[in-house]
């Protein structure tokens, strides 16, 4: 294992506590809100203001009727209730309020109302916090507040001088204060928001300004080589191509030159984001993230230029992907991300997931900011990806409860020193085989991952095995023991049953294609699961688990410390609603 906290980490993040209790503390005054704030309201600039993220009818009919639901919660208004005023049933639940991403939902809503009542939302927001709030004037709930008025463009803010008034102040403070955000995503996404905001209102130059300062530090920075963001998120690398996308529409529609980091950026963001893409267009759900906003990267894609091309190994993100047949799989091939990003990342090394032409069959939990908070660290575990787990102890982990994780967020401690993983190329197929030592140091065993999948993309072999390495001599008590498990979480539209003799499984999907799961290391399991990558509500999957007890010596090369298990295409064999042809 290797530290993945250093003392340099907590100065900074004490420090970046600091400045933001500072902001909280000064903005209070009148006196310093009038003088960083304050200003003339500068008119509109008549140009294309592209919304790609389009909401959902249903969600905005509910809200509409006065029902917000987020985050496994609900506020029941009413049709003419204020929101602002009642109590919001966690602060999670205030924080996506205050966020107004739920704007998209409500002008999506096929009703002449909708408008209506999103600028009526906006003016009870800005009679109760539009003065100052240290809660909803955070910057990363700033942000997102800014992405959904500036997305909400002319319909809302036409002829509307106090909501357009409020927009500009807050831009004016989210200039000032976006590297204060607690993690890196937010901080960029500030940056683009201010940008384009100064693209909507010429009058805001200065802020603009910091906005393209700040947006040439940090597109280098969290921007990988190879496309990824710094958090391996894939969902969190599609969110900075779509933001850049269209603030590079709204720049062109206005005539004015964008900083050439930013089409650079484009350039690496599109291929990486096909990358992460499954056989149904969605995302691989890893290190946070979950299945995307499809219509949005679909959008995205089509409008930009960027390279369609394609490859199996992203060496700054820590991915390899392998296609064959129609089928994919995506592996995760690195340890976790370092510093402020690791605050979302999941302990998911030599996970993978699986898809066929049929659809989606191998998944991780994955993870969405609409879930339920009581999900989110148990999602992050091990236990709830595609891999092995020694003793239901995680191969990352994180910063204990306490005034550590006050400080620096629910972020990594320790990260396996080594994840390595092989790749090779043959007629009848591609070999993955990988390592990691996160749990060498605790149990004195380390694991190793094989994956082959063939040429037709109809059978995904597998091994793995857990091995002591001969460096580290005999160990201690030879007669322990490890229990340990290996999941392959199956995705919602998989339907799954077990043969009789309890060694193999049959797996339908949706399309009605039929796979046999094998193994070497049973009996098999059929366990209960969750996928929360799609968004609220959790909806229940299944998973298949084996089950052993390593010994604490060898080399892996035999059980009961390896496991050889299959997934192979039977065809057509019914649906997986269970109705035949």
């Amino acid at each position: 294992m290797a530290s993945a906290v250093q003392l340099s980490d907590y100065a900074g993040a004490a420090l970046r506590a600091l400045r933001r209790e500072t902001v909280r503390t000064t903005h209070a005054l009148p006196a310093v809100r009038m003088l960083t704030l304050g200003g003339a309201s500068p008119a509109a600039a008549d140009i294309a203001n592209p919304a790609i993220r389009t909401g959902s009818a249903a969600h905005g009919a509910a809200i509409l009727d006065g029902r917000f639901a987020f985050c496994g919660d609900v506020l029941d208004t009413g049709p003419d209730g204020d929101p602002w005023t009642s109590a919001a049933p966690s602060r999670t639940f205030a924080a996506h309020l205050h966020g107004f991403s739920w704007l998209a939902d409500l002008l999506a809503c096929e009703d002449d109302t909708a408008a209506d009542r999103a600028g009526t939302l906006i003016d009870m927001w800005i009679a109760t916090y539009g003065g100052w709030n240290g809660f909803s004037w955070a910057p990363e709930i700033l942000t997102d507040r800014l992405h959904a008025w500036l997305s909400a463009g002319p319909s809302v803010f036409a002829d509307q001088p106090g909501r357009t008034l409020s927009l500009v102040r807050q831009v004016r403070h989210l200039a000032r204060t976006a590297r204060l955000a607690p993690d890196d995503l937010p901080v960029l996404r500030g940056a683009i928001a201010v940008v384009m905001a100064g693209l909507v209102y010429p009058g805001l130059s200065r802020s603009e300004a910091r906005g393209l300062a700040l947006l040439k530090q940090e597109i280098p920075r969290q921007i990988l080589p190879d496309g990824g963001h710094i958090s391996r998120s894939p969902e969190a690398a599609a969110d900075v191509f779509i933001d850049l996308t269209r603030l590079d529409q709204m720049a062109e529609a206005a005539g004015r030159a964008l900083p050439d980091c930013v089409h650079r950026a484009l350039d690496r963001l599109g291929p990486i984001v096909r990358f992460f893409r499954m056989t149904d267009a969605t995302l691989a759900g890893f290190h946070g993230g979950g299945e995307g906003n499809k219509r949005a990267i679909e959008t995205a894609l089509s409008v930009n230029n960027t390279a369609k091309r394609t490859f199996g190994f992203a060496p700054h993100s820590g991915y390899h992907r392998v296609d064959a047949g129609g089928a994919s799989i995506i592996m995760d091939s690195a340890g976790g991300p370092a510093g402020p990003s690791s605050a979302n990342a999941h302990a998911s090394a030599l996970a993978f997931e699986f898809s066929a032409p049929g659809g989606r069959l191998i998944v991780n939990c994955g993870w969405s900011p609409d879930q339920p908070p009581s999900w989110r660290h148990a999602v992050r575990a091990t236990a709830a990806h595609s891999t092995l787990t020694l003793e239901e102890t995680s191969s990352s982990r994180f910063v204990e409860p306490g005034w550590k994780r006050r400080l620096l967020g629910a972020r990594f401690s320790d990260v396996p020193g080594q994840v390595s993983v092989r790749r090779n190329e043959e007629e009848i197929g591609v070999w993955l085989e990988g390592s990691h030592d996160g749990y060498r140091e605790v149990f004195g065993l380390s694991h190793r991952r094989r994956v082959f999948l063939a040429a037709d993309g109809g059978d995904l072999r597998g091994e793995d095995a857990l091995f002591r390495p001969a460096e580290d001599g005999p160990p201690e008590d030879p007669e322990t023991h490890h229990p340990f498990a290996i999941r392959f979480h199956l995705h919602p539209g998989v339907r799954a049953s077990l043969s009789r003799d309890a060694m193999s499984a049959l797996l339908v999907l949706p399309s009605g294609d039929g796979w046999r799961f094998r193994t070497d290391g049973g009996p098999v399991r059929i366990e209960r699961s969750v996928y929360l990558a799609a968004g609220a509500p959790p909806k229940r999957t299944a998973q298949i688990v084996i089950q052993g007890e390593a010994e604490p010596y060898g080399a892996g090369e035999r059980p009961p410390n390896r496991v050889r298990w299959a997934f192979q295409r039977l065809g057509r064999v019914g649906s997986a609603t269970g109705k035949g042809e």
